[in-house]
């Protein structure tokens, strides 16, 4: 008898607590989880092609740039919609990201460059671009790795404090050369 009287309290298997009376419900995810995808790490330099007969090929490479030639390093990041998702897009979420050259042998420098953007109502695509010079920038010629590390939050809010969540994304190389 003791066996099934405690078979008969034993708790429910599944999400739903057990119910007191027939009108409670609960929910353990109101406003749903918040993600983000980093995508399309790019860098590349914008110097139109060479006049001949200057140039070895015929299209010249984005990826291999002049010290004083301006490039754009570029991530886009896009969150899914949720109702919290929502929120911290309406209350001007920073995103900061931070990317990254490893200079790769001889003189090749270590640099990090930071880009920030805030977050806007319903706007849950964006790009995060950084244009510099090489040569202002700190980097000398030589061959690079390029990443960026993102940084979500805080918002633009007294009651917003942390760093929401983090994110990486690697895979890109640039090549420097001393400008001509």
């Amino acid at each position: 008898m003791r066996a099934e009287a405690a078979a008969a309290v034993a708790p429910p298997v599944g999400a739903q607590p057990p119910q007191y009376a027939e009108t409670e419900t609960y929910s353990r995810s109101i406003l749903g989880p918040v993600m983000f995808e980093l995508s399309e790490l790019r860098v590349e330099g914008t110097a139109d092609l060479p006049v001949p007969p200057t140039y070895v090929a015929p299209g010249q490479s984005p990826y291999i740039i002049a010290a004083d030639e301006e490039f754009v390093s570029s991530v886009k990041i896009v969150f899914n919609r949720t109702p919290l998702s929502s929120l911290l897009m309406c209350l001007g979420t920073q995103i900061s990201m931070n990317f990254h050259f490893e200079g790769q042998g001889r003189k090749a420098t270590e640099i990090d460059l930071l880009a920030e953007i805030t977050t806007q109502k319903d706007v849950y695509e964006y790009e995060v671009k950084l244009s510099e010079v090489p040569k202002k920038a700190g980097l000398t010629p030589g061959l690079y790795v390029v990443s960026a590390t993102a940084e979500i939050g805080p918002a633009e809010h007294e009651c917003s404090q942390f760093i929401l969540g983090y994110g990486y994304i690697s895979g890109t190389l640039l090549q420097v050369y001393k400008e001509v």
